[in-house]
């Protein structure tokens, strides 16, 4: 019960999954107490995540820990095809998954992946939870709860639950901080200039790179441009955002001025169509346009189509397009997340925080799901610091604690100046 592209590339999948399993302490640990304790025995788990080498650990810790677990893809680009194939071979992790997988065969998978009837989902994006709410009712009934490691996703659910048509409850894992700010800020800072520099072999210092955006990923994608010599400039709808940006060095502007000025545009709003077709127009010829936010909505695609004379591909992951007047704008990976697409995500001592989070709150539902109501939760603030004490562990680092003093000082309403 599966569907991968070729079992032949297992081998070479076990050593990419091992590899990443070598940096990711804090899902190890908890991987040894899950194999211990078997927190989600009888439970049917299904995971519509992105197939790589650190997701496939997150997997394997669910079946360590109990878990029938089973994997479908939320963006066809970023599949590990080696890695699917471990997983069923090794694991025997039912994945419903090939890189480059066609929209009809793309929610074929996540059909599959339905089809064994979960209690638990897991998303990236919200595709589960939304293929139950319109084509899938049924399933409901059986469906404990879940969660969703999106900002992207996180939004639709909510509005899901602002409507009181939320059929259950789901624990925003992306909104925990230990995920946000290593997920989000460190990992998709420096995974998203990886994808681009593998797709192009740019040069990133002097370059003006235009920065659509600026939540925790546009944050990191900002500084670590920043670091590596580039100019930047953010475009922003959000009045608190754009003074950040401002007040840590970033000129801000609307994109219908900085559209003329960028070398390199990258979109992370998770929003639709940030940059349209009067922005192509006003491009510098040969300017290299990508998107890092979950869904490929962010870069009006169709409309730079209209006004394409001609296109060709130069690079894998580069498609070139002459424009009416003459100008060539350079889309990276068809719009979708530039360092899934083109590199390999996030390292994974990045998505060690993420899936653990995932993991835990995973184990929170099977133990609290009876209190939850039909609504988004974040994710417990004891998880948030168990991950934290964790990775401090790992790294080796040990901090300050509290004296009795400070301890009573600080709870203390009557001790003054």
């Amino acid at each position: 019960m599966s569907d991968i592209k070729n079992f032949r590339l297992a081998e070479v999948g076990k050593d990419r999954i091992e590899w990443a399993e070598s940096q990711m302490d804090v899902l190890r640990i908890i991987k040894k107490r899950f194999t211990k304790e078997k927190p989600f025995r009888g439970i049917r788990i299904a995971a519509c995540l992105h197939v790589t080498s650190e997701t496939a650990n997150l997997m394997i810790t669910l079946k360590a820990g109990g878990a029938k677990a089973v994997l479908c893809a939320s963006n066809p680009l970023s599949t590990q095809d080696d890695v699917a194939a471990s997983l069923v071979k090794h694991h025997g992790i039912p994945v419903f998954a090939i890189n480059g997988e066609n929209r009809s065969t793309y929610f074929k998978h996540i059909k599959g992946a339905l089809d064994t009837k979960p209690h638990i989902t897991m998303d990236d994006g919200a595709d589960l939870v939304t293929e139950i709410h319109t084509k899938r009712k049924e399933l409901a009934a059986g469906i404990i709860a879940g969660t969703e490691e999106t900002t992207t996703g996180v939004i639709r659910l909510k509005s899901l639950a602002k409507a009181k048509i939320l059929r259950y409850p789901i624990i925003a894992v992306n909104d925990a901080e230990t995920k946000h700010f290593f997920d989000n800020r460190y990992g998709t800072g420096q995974s998203t200039l990886d994808g681009i520099i593998r797709a192009t072999n740019i040069l990133i210092a002097g370059k003006t790179v235009v920065i659509a955006g600026y939540g925790w990923c546009g944050r990191g994608v900002a500084m670590r441009a920043k670091g590596m010599g580039a100019n930047v400039i953010v475009t922003e709808v959000e009045p608190i955002k754009s003074i950040e940006a401002a007040m840590d060095g970033f000129k801000v502007m609307p994109m219908s001025k900085a559209s003329s000025l960028g070398d390199i545009f990258i979109t992370l709003t998770g929003n639709i169509n940030v940059i349209r077709t009067e922005h192509f127009k006003k491009m510098k010829s040969g300017a290299v346009v990508c998107n890092s936010g979950h869904f490929d909505v962010e870069i009006d695609l169709k409309g730079l189509e209209k006004i394409t004379k001609s296109k060709k591909t130069t690079r894998d992951y580069v498609v070139q397009h002459t424009i009416i007047n003459g100008r060539i704008i350079n889309v990276l990976a068809e719009g979708r997340l530039i360092n899934l697409a083109a590199a390999e995500g996030h390292p994974p001592s990045v998505m060690d925080m993420s899936f653990a989070n995932q993991a835990l709150s995973g184990e929170y539902i099977v133990k609290n799901y009876k209190g939850l109501d039909k609504q988004v939760y974040d994710v417990p603030k004891d998880i948030d610091v168990i991950i934290a004490k964790l990775k401090l562990k790992s790294m080796g680092i040990v901090i300050d604690k509290l004296t009795k003093e400070q301890s009573e000082y600080l709870d203390s309403w009557q001790i003054g100046t």
